[in-house]
């Protein structure tokens, strides 16, 4: 298990680019299932999570050409049905939560598909009812066997129906889209996820010949069309990643500019760490965050405190209150934190309290932050990383800490940050990685 040995008190400075996103990658990349053309992608995150997706894919019998640098062509010509009966098959899905997204590309265009249990984050319970929900509307039978935790759905004569999504999961909704757009007839998806990774599908699925409408909005209608063409497709830059730079340069006191950002997709990402008191500047695509030796938290206008919760699109991705929660330890003022969604994701805050950091868990969904204004710098200890984001938030953590940090368990990182160490090491940061 390889860990992180992190040297706290170094500022920052310099540019850094953002990586592909990775929630975009995930169902972009398992999209090349939809059709036998070359699918070229840009932008793709040299990250754990979306080479095992393409590893699976290319086990499947994907062909994959590196094209140099962050793309790759992918050619699903000769899909290999059979591998989904195998055992390295389920070995390597299992492992991954974003191989769920392969069933519905599996279900438009062969009519069925196989999935084991998969993993990911140990952050709470993900349930999967709103994907196989939405592939029985479609008129696919689902069945489920606990003994082998095995998903296996038929996806024979799909047909276009209504639905009204029972939660706006951004996965479900992909997937649900990917199995509808050669699905026999019209598909209504109400309450459907907005995000502007689902609306960057949506377009990549246009280009390539599909019938949908209603991009940008939660109510999608989708007329399904026989089959699917080739195209050519950049992803977005991460907004976990941008989001995290942020919090990353106010702890740290440094000056950082995040280059080709896309501001216009970012929501009220900005806006947030703004009410934090982080101050930033926009030329063009880029965020300038200036260095800064203090930040204040923002109160409501009848001097209650701040509260900061995740919400659907386009409300505040809960990827980043792991990151909004950390830089809120070193503000002048209090926050509530609210992560609605998972009720394990707050757990890690016992790691930070160890440090120094003043903080209140009130239950597993909220947390009062009482920021230190850097009176009381956070010391560094060794702890674990119990997922993608709290890691990130826990190296932040360490890097504007007083001392030697050590992080185990940093392959939940690089499950979703590129060549981090290295990144951060260019501009400054003191981080080796041991083990």
């Amino acid at each position: 298990m390889s860990s992180f040995r992190v040297e706290g008190g170094h500022q920052l400075n310099g540019e850094i680019i953002p990586q592909g996103a990775k929630n975009e990658a995930l169902q972009i990349i398992s999209a090349v299932l939809l059709t036998d053309q070359e699918v070229v992608i840009h932008k793709i995150p040299q990250i754990r999570d979306v080479l095992k997706l393409i590893d699976l894919l290319e086990d499947m019998g994907v062909e994959v050409s590196k094209n140099g640098g962050e793309s790759c062509t992918f050619k699903a010509a000769n899909v290999n049905l059979d591998f989904l009966n195998t055992e390295d098959f389920k070995d390597k899905a299992s492992a991954l939560r974003g191989s769920i997204m392969i069933l519905g590309p599996l279900l438009s265009r062969f009519g069925t598909g196989r999935m084991p249990k998969p993993g990911g984050d140990k952050i709470g319970r993900r349930r999967l009812d709103t994907h196989f929900v939405g592939f029985q509307k479609l008129g696919a039978k689902f069945n489920y066997d606990s003994k082998t935790s095995f998903y296996t759905v038929d996806g024979t004569n799909l047909k276009g129906a209504y639905m009204l999504l029972d939660e706006a999961s951004v996965t479900g909704t992909a997937n649900i889209i990917m199995a509808a757009v050669m699905a026999e007839g019209l598909t209504t998806i109400y309450n459907a996820a907005c995000e502007p990774y689902i609306q960057q599908l949506c377009k990549m699925l246009i280009r390539m010949g599909a019938n949908i409408e209603g991009v940008g909005s939660n109510l999608l209608r989708i007329e399904g069309v026989k089959s699917l063409n080739g195209t050519e497709h950049t992803l977005l830059p991460d907004m976990i990643e941008v989001g995290s730079f942020i919090g990353m340069a106010a702890m740290t006191k440094s000056s950082l500019i995040i280059k080709d950002a896309r501001i216009e997709e970012l929501g009220i990402i900005p806006e947030t760490f703004m009410r934090l008191g982080i101050k930033m500047n926009f030329k063009d695509d880029d965020i300038h965050i200036p260095a800064q030796e203090h930040y204040e938290i923002d109160s409501y206008i009848d001097g209650s405190i701040l509260t900061i919760a995740d919400a659907i699109w386009p409300g505040l991705t809960p990827d980043l209150l792991s990151v909004i929660l950390v830089t809120a330890t070193q503000a002048r003022g209090t926050a509530l934190i609210h992560q609605k969604m998972f009720e394990s994701r707050l757990f890690f805050v016992d790691k930070l309290i160890d440090m120094g950091a003043q903080i209140i868990l009130c239950d597993p969904h909220r947390a009062t932050v009482i920021g230190l204004d850097r009176a009381y710098p956070l010391r560094g200890i060794t702890m674990t990383s119990p997922d993608i984001r709290a890691g990130v938030s826990l190296l932040i953590a360490a890097m504007s800490a007083e001392g030697v940090s050590t992080i185990h368990n940093i392959d939940q990182i690089d499950r979703g940050y590129q060549f981090i160490d290295d990144r951060l090491n260019a501009l400054g940061a003191k981080i080796e990685r041991v083990g």
